[in-house]
């Protein structure tokens, strides 16, 4: 991930100025794609074949089409870089972008990565095992994941053309509130027709949560620290996904119930939508002061 979604995103970024919210969106999309269609695959070849033979044939699909496709696509730098090369080491914005340290904005974003990644990883990656806890079955639990992250796709797009509009900390706050109703919903809805619509609901409403990062990275830090620090900030996201959902499972172990865990996935997202509030709070109180320097 760190060497493939990363690098794609944080370039994306470089190649766009009025439409940058939906092009880094199509871009983040094809992994909900993949996620949209890989895990009903996959259920067959795992019960045919099993999960050892399934990996590795996926290993080799990853190397035949990725490995060309990168080349491809990355073959020139983004003309942000090429055709500024004097201005590129000069901030976008200012030297305290929204009133803090670089190392304190970007440490909130860290932490507000983690934080909406924990929440999440709730229903993406223990979804199957929910429906299998519940005795609907690998299978059904399968068709909902790929619902979700089919969904996801709508609301990554969706959010892009969002951001162009309001811009990338709005669109956290949007999708960070929005993923919050769509946790709560889980907890009192847990028959098999209410989980399909409420597993739809959650991806149409946190697609667009982490291509968002890469927006207020690219509006608020200089041309060139976007690359390591988009990478920072997914490096937060994707580590908050393995910590929510090991961390979800140890509280079904110990609980014997996912309720906790989605409580857990709740509280997680109240961090994140307060970390979100926050920041937005000081951009537009800079906003208005700058607009009002009286």
């Amino acid at each position: 991930m760190s060497a493939t979604f990363v690098p794609l995103v944080a370039d994306t970024s470089l190649w766009f100025t009025r439409r940058r919210g939906i092009a880094v969106a199509i871009c983040a999309s094809g992994n909900y794609l993949a996620g949209a269609v890989w895990p009903t695959v996959l259920q067959h070849f795992f019960e045919t074949v099993g999960w050892r033979q399934t990996y590795v044939g996926v290993g080799i699909f990853c190397v035949v089409t990725m490995v060309p496709l990168a080349f491809i696509a990355l073959r020139r730098r983004p003309p942000a870089l090429v055709e500024t090369p004097v201005l590129a080491h000069i901030a976008t914005a200012s030297d305290r972008p929204l009133g803090l340290s670089p190392l304190a904005l970007q440490n909130l974003l860290f932490i507000a990565g983690i934080a909406c990644c924990v929440a999440m990883s709730m229903p993406q990656v223990h979804i199957v095992a929910y429906c299998g806890d519940l005795g609907y079955g690998a299978a059904r639990g399968a068709e909902m994941l790929s619902l979700m992250l089919g969904f996801g796709i709508v609301s990554r797009l969706a959010s892009g053309w969002i951001c162009d509009r309001i811009g990338g900390l709005r669109t956290l706050l949007l999708g960070s509130g929005l993923q919050g109703v769509a946790l709560l919903a889980f907890l009192p809805f847990d028959s098999l027709a209410s989980l399909y619509v409420v597993a739809a609901m959650f991806g149409l409403f946190q697609g667009g949560i982490v291509p968002s990062y890469a927006i207020i990275v690219r509006e608020y830090f200089p041309l060139r620290e976007v690359g390591v620090r988009t990478g920072i900030v997914l490096m937060a996201t994707l580590f908050g996904m393995a910590l929510g959902g090991w961390m979800s499972g140890a509280i079904f172990d110990m609980t014997g119930s996912y309720r906790a865990a989605f409580m857990n996935g709740i509280a997680w997202n109240l961090l994140n939508l307060s970390i979100a509030s926050w920041l937005l709070r000081r951009a537009l109180r800079i906003r208005r002061s700058a607009l009002n320097p009286t």
